[in-house]
């Protein structure tokens, strides 16, 4: 890409260097501008094709307010930073722009982010050129392609639209929830109303993988080529030509496993272990819990797989944004383990389902199937008369010693240390503690990991209670 592009600097060092390392690689550049005002008279002569602007543009048209008029008329931009501060940062975020690029700047970054937002912006419009097209031509759906998905409420309609939108792209999808909000089952959503559909579906944990295995496990490797390689491994990425990937947990991959993934994104091409390139045609869907922005300020992401994976984001709500679902939702689940297991049970009496309504439910839909699952099993009647929530779950663990609110982190934090205490710190199998959330237990390590959970953290606890 050798677009035309628009800097909008006030400071003059900064922006001549950035028109130095844009000149040695071949792009054309439009006056320089230093102020709102000047770059909007210079957008309307030069017409740009992307604008690197200045977070901290100062004068009665600022950054924030050239930025959503660069939105309105679909000009590409991305901002120029200096880790402003975070109010300025947020405001930025809320403009939507295709990236950031980091003072002072770095010619091997510069090229990097002008070609991501490039791609982004392509794809943007590819975007907004399958809304209009649905819009005529809605497509015909048999109720079939979203299976396993229950539910009526705002969130969820909002949820099917942009999976209805996404779909018969061939863009990459990030799909992002906390756990339990079924990202597996969106992923299969998009993939089964794709062009790919009759093509596989290779679904990856990313999480559950030894990171000693990951490469040799998603891009395979040839006989022979590393210590115990007997025989030849067929890749995930290779099983899944013409088809779709679903890479469940990506924040999860190593940084050097994310470089790879970045060229199979760029490139179309795998390198097993060993052997040559290949080229393939596949299709990817990510998906995490985690917050990937975080992730890439703290070191642990990479930026440039962040914004390529960020083309279309599909976001899953909790189960606590979209409580109207809950009866239906657990209707549905009781009739699927009612038939499983032979049994006749016609529903929930009102004080479980209101009992349900008033539940904080951290492990959303999952939650809520496994415990409709153990129900089933224990039912008596021909109703569910009572729910067998684990003792060790408190419904409004929501404030400090000092009287002050907790944060939903520090919920999650002090909500895991009490079901590890419950079970003596048992992470694995049965009775321990992955069981008793409802979490895979990879997930459950990875999120200890993230919330600084050692068992230091409860003796340290006890010692200053005591």
């Amino acid at each position: 890409m050798k677009a035309k592009i628009l800097i909008v600097e006030d400071q003059f060092n900064e922006a001549d260097q950035l028109r130095t390392i844009l000149k040695q690689s071949g792009y054309t550049l439009c006056p320089i501008a230093g102020t709102g005002s000047g770059a909007l008279e210079i957008i309307a002569d030069k017409q740009p094709d992307l604008v690197l602007l200045d977070i901290q543009l100062k004068g009665r048209l600022d950054a924030i307010d050239l930025a959503m008029i660069l939105n309105d008329r679909n000009i590409a931009f991305v901002f120029l930073s200096d880790h402003s501060d975070k109010q300025i940062l947020n405001a930025a975020k809320s403009t939507r722009p295709y990236g950031f690029l980091v003072k002072p700047f770095r010619e091997k970054d510069v090229m990097v982010m002008l070609d991501v937002a490039w791609y982004l912006h392509l794809q943007k419009q590819e975007s907004d050129y399958m809304k209009i097209v649905q819009s005529r031509s809605p497509a015909v759906l048999t109720g079939q392609e979203f299976k396993g998905i229950v539910g009526n409420s705002k969130p969820i309609r909002n949820l099917l639209e942009n999976v209805k939108i996404i779909a018969p792209s061939d863009t990459s999808a990030l799909i992002l929830g906390e756990t339990g909000t079924g990202k597996e089952l969106v992923a299969q959503c998009i993939h089964q109303m794709s062009p790919r559909k009759t093509k596989p579906l290779i679904v990856v944990n990313c999480a559950a993988l030894p990171a000693s295995l990951i490469e040799s496990e998603l891009f395979g490797h040839e006989k022979g080529a590393f210590t115990g390689a007997t025989e030849k491994r067929t890749g995930k990425f290779e099983q899944a030509d013409q088809g779709t990937i679903f890479l469940d947990e990506v924040g999860e991959l190593p940084p050097d496993l994310q470089l790879k993934f970045l060229r199979v994104l760029q490139e179309k091409e795998i390198e097993p272990i060993g052997g040559r390139k290949k080229k393939i045609d596949v299709r990817i869907i990510a998906a995490t819990n985690r917050n990937l922005e975080e992730e890439i300020a703290s070191g642990r992401f990479r930026m440039d797989l962040y914004y390529r994976l960020n083309v279309f984001p599909v976001t899953l709500p909790p189960l606590r944004e979209r409580k109207e679902d809950i009866p239906m939702l657990a209707n549905h689940f009781v009739q699927v383990y009612a038939n499983k297991e032979g049994k006749v049970i016609r529903g929930l009496t009102d004080r479980v389902i209101q009992d349900m309504m008033n539940y904080h439910w951290p492990g959303n839909v999952r939650e809520l199937e496994n415990l409709m699952a153990r129900s089933v099993l224990l039912a008596r009647g021909t109703q569910i008369s009572s729910l067998n929530l684990s003792a060790s779950i408190q419904k409004t663990p929501v404030l400090q010693d000092n009287g002050n609110m907790k944060t939903i982190t520090e919920n999650e934090r002090d909500h895991i240390l009490a079901v590890l205490e419950r079970c003596d710190w048992k992470i694995y199998g049965q009775g321990g503690a992955a069981e008793i959330l409802e979490i895979n237990s990879s997930t459950l390590s990875s999120r200890m990991k993230k919330l600084g959970i050692e068992r230091k953290s409860i003796l340290q606890r006890d010692r200053h209670s005591s």
